[in-house]
């Protein structure tokens, strides 16, 4: 057996500003790595460095301990060796205008070309009126109108001529051509027409029935030679445009002749302009020759005519900038994915290729884009949009509307850009799992896992580094700097935020704002340097801020309203120690936790459990203490004992094996008679060979405890008793250490189940006798074993007499 008590330096361990070698943390340069985290920053540097699809990153670990630093800082060194991505625009298909082309260009080229397409517009706006009101253009025009209009003249006059020598004339009606015979002039009228003889009226039907069939094969002839107009109109249009239009878009091609993409375009937009060549006309009546028509380009897409030359930029990266790195702060499908923006017209929503525009991964690709998980996870198809694309290794923009049939409206169908990225999901650990264990296509996506320690080791070189740590931040936020006694300050309050006097906590959130909070209360004293007074300061406004509820018990517990004994003896009766975790608060407070035991069928009652306030694993603890129990007195006979155990005054559920061993004793004292000092409180789990475990937030239950008797009146015989194996994780408050040294309050750290109850009785345990297979008269386990034994005589002598009362109740011959 081996009882301990604890000394000052074991309740508290302190930093020793011997070893640090510096005055302030001026002296310190920033650490050239992030500190405590080798194995994170391994994964980083495998996850980047690494290609092949799939080899994306997922940083676990708990909120604020740096990932997002880390991750970026790497990500962001990384890339700036890297090739600057491609310029990627959209452009317009003029087969299919739904569809709209990709354009890959060098970074930086695409503005050019986007800025050269709109002068190429406004040059076309000057150049192609300028040349249809020339008098060049005019003096051809009309010389193609006469021609076809002399053509037509011509054939008409020869039928003309030819039926005046008939003495017939050709007369233009409202509703074309007619032939009528003349005599001196004048048309015959019919009743002249008939009095003429026969031969006559037959000669002249003969006449015109041929000059008809001339009239008619001349009406005919016409629309040929308008065709014929036609042509030739449209030939010169194409020649006088053309001309102009490929001088333009030649110095273009030229410009841009190691683009075969971009000469492509640019030889499609030659072609749609001298189609197209009048809507760049003026509306002010100077239009081509308007007799055929001729030319004029059709445009059934419904796109704006200027839009269809222009170039919609999506990405463009400056030349010498690396790769991107990307963090995204809101990852919905649109910021992520793209989308394609609508303009009402008419009642319609109506769209083009220049209306999309880009989403993060776009932005992103060819570099790193870093994601929060749990925000990607909370907006409406973001993470199967995420996935879909990573799967496809192409961004596919599609709207949300049509993906969920919600509207139907007229839209674009982006061609697809390939995609060339790294993803890094930063979230906590449960997300990591979860995802793992729910989501299949998971594991085949962010095969790189970064697990973020929340602590490091506390040794001199670690709290060396720990201070350029600080050192680093207070350059960052522009903070006063900490003489070395306030850096030991804030590395003994690392270890007590753990739980922990051999390590230091790696939390960056919580240690910044520790610092910012100490440099505000260096500031309200008017102070250069942040000392050891300001830190605890802080500390201590930390706790005042966040202990209402604390004090709210405490007040109860001096108030008699929650009954707890820090004097005297009771049997049945051991102080335990639980502690209630607020979030980012957590407090230690005593609970009394009685035993009752009395002759019964080996039946250890949890009352907690019964009522269903207790957990699993409290449940647990109870079941584990039965079986010592069973395994360890009268292992010959059968238990006779019924017992029930409760935490009194117990309104909310029991969770944790802490108080198991608690219960224990509480039990052992009800079972042995002797009474349990009230003085003492205790906390450990225990297994079934009656070994005391060790337990959480063994800091705050001792501080919990001590809080009580403070306020009862310390009499140097309060104390706590915890795990032996728990004594490395102390690191109690300044004032507790200094009751500790004073004698006023007591740790005692124990191994086993017969330390705890001979520093509780203040009698001893006892070994079994090898020989007599006894306890030694007077121990605890002897008491113990004398109880069970008299519970097991009168049961078996109790079932004795029920089978005597049985047997005289029988009747012969039944």
């Amino acid at each position: 057996m081996a009882i301990t008590q604890l000394g000052p330096d074991d309740v508290l361990r302190r930093c020793d500003t011997g070893e640090l070698h510096f005055e302030t943390t001026a002296e310190l340069s920033e650490p050239d790595e992030i500190v405590g985290q080798p194995r994170a920053l391994e994964a980083v540097r495998f996850g980047i460095g690494i290609r092949g699809k799939g080899y994306n990153l997922f940083a676990h670990g708990a909120a604020g301990s740096g990932k997002r630093t880390l991750v970026q800082r790497y990500a962001e060194e990384h890339a700036a060796g890297e090739p600057v991505p491609p310029d990627w625009c959209y452009i317009n298909n003029f087969q299919q205008a739904h569809k709209p082309h990709r354009l890959s260009l060098p970074a930086g080229r695409g503005v050019e070309l986007q800025h050269d397409m709109e002068q190429l517009i406004e040059d076309l706006h000057g150049a192609i009126p300028a040349v249809f009101e020339s008098s060049e253009y005019r003096t051809r025009a009309q010389a193609i109108e006469e021609e076809v209009n002399e053509q037509q003249a011509q054939a008409l006059k020869k039928i003309h001529d030819s039926a005046e020598e008939k003495n017939i004339t050709l007369m233009q009606t409202p509703t074309g051509f007619t032939l009528a015979p003349v005599r001196k002039g004048e048309v015959l009228s019919y009743e002249e027409f008939e009095r003429l003889s026969e031969k006559e009226r037959k000669r002249i039907e003969e006449d015109t029935e041929a000059l008809q069939q001339q009239l008619s094969k001349a009406l005919h002839e016409a629309p040929r030679l308008q065709k014929e107009g036609r042509d030739r109109m449209a030939s010169l249009n194409r020649e006088m445009a053309g001309a102009t239009v490929s001088h333009l878009v030649g110095n273009l091609l030229r410009k841009y002749a190691d683009q075969p993409a971009v000469g492509a375009f640019l030889n499609e937009v030659q072609e749609d302009v001298i189609t197209s060549f009048r809507h760049f006309l003026h509306d002010d009546g100077h239009k081509p020759a308007s007799l055929f028509g001729a030319g004029i380009g059709s445009q059934s897409d419904g796109m704006s005519w200027e839009n269809r030359y222009r170039v919609n930029i999506l990405v463009s990266h400056a030349g010498n900038g690396g790769a991107p790195v990307i963090y995204v702060d809101h990852p919905s499908y649109n910021n992520l994915i793209g989308r394609v923006e609508h303009q009402a017209q008419l009642g319609a929503l109506v769209t083009d290729f220049t209306m999309i525009r880009a989403g993060e991964l776009h932005r992103a690709n060819g570099g790193y884009l870093i994601l929060d998980v749990l925000k990607v996870l909370v907006q409406p198809f973001a993470w199967e949009g995420l996935k879909r694309t990573l799967q496809a290794g192409e961004i596919r923009i599609e709207s949300l509307a049509q993906l969920t049939s919600l509207i139907s409206t007229v839209s674009v169908e982006p061609e697809a850009i390939p995609l060339n990225i790294k993803v890094v999901l930063l979230g906590e650990r449960h997300l990591y799992y979860l995802l793992s264990m729910v989501d299949p296509e998971f594991g085949e996506l962010f095969k790189v896992a970064v697990d973020f320690d929340d602590r490091m080791p506390r040794d001199s070189s670690a709290q060396e580094q720990y201070a350029r740590v600080i050192a680093g931040i207070v350059r960052r936020d522009k903070l006063r700097h900490f003489d070395r006694s306030a850096v030991a300050r804030i590395i003994e309050h690392s270890s007590r935020q753990l739980g922990d006097s051999e390590k230091l906590a790696t939390h960056m959130r919580s240690l910044a704002d520790l610092l910012r909070e100490s440099d505000y209360f260096a500031a309200q004293r008017q102070a250069d340097i942040v000392g050891s007074r300001d830190v605890q300061q802080a500390i201590d406004g930390q706790i005042y801020r966040a202990d209402r509820i604390r004090e709210l018990v405490q007040e109860e517990i001096r108030r008699g309203t929650l009954f707890i004994d820090t004097q005297g003896g009771c049997i049945g009766r051991v102080n335990g120690l639980s502690v209630t975790d607020l979030g980012n608060f957590m407090f230690g407070r005593p609970v009394r936790i009685t035993a009752r035991v009395r002759l019964g069928d080996s039946q250890v009652v949890d009352i907690e459990r019964e009522v269903e306030l207790g957990g699993p694993i409290h449940s647990k603890g109870v079941f584990i203490l039965s079986a010592f129990i069973g395994a360890r007195y009268l292992p010959g006979l059968p238990l006779a004992l019924s017992a029930s155990l409760v935490f009194e005054q117990s309104y909310g559920e029991i969770e944790g094996d802490s108080a198991s061993s608690a219960e224990l004793f509480a039990l052992l004292s009800a079972l042995s008679g002797l009474p349990v000092r009230q003085s003492l409180a205790v906390t450990g789990s225990v297994n079934q060979h009656g070994e005391i475990q060790p337990i959480g937030s063994v800091n705050e239950k001792i501080e919990g405890f001590f809080d009580t008797c403070k306020q009862a009146g310390l009499t140097g015989e309060q104390g706590v008793v915890i795990p032996a194996s728990n004594v490395r994780h102390l690191m109690l408050r300044e004032d507790v250490r200094r009751a500790v040294e004073a004698g006023e309050f007591t740790v005692y750290a124990i191994d086993t189940v017969d330390d705890g109850i001979e520093l509780l009785t203040g009698v001893a345990a006892g070994g079994r006798d090898e020989q007599s297979g006894l306890f030694p008269e007077g121990t605890v386990n002897r008491c113990v074993e004398d109880t069970l034994l008299q519970y097991a005589e009168s049961m078996r002598a109790f079932a004795g007499r029920g089978k005597e009362e049985a047997g005289a109740q029988e009747v012969p011959g039944t």
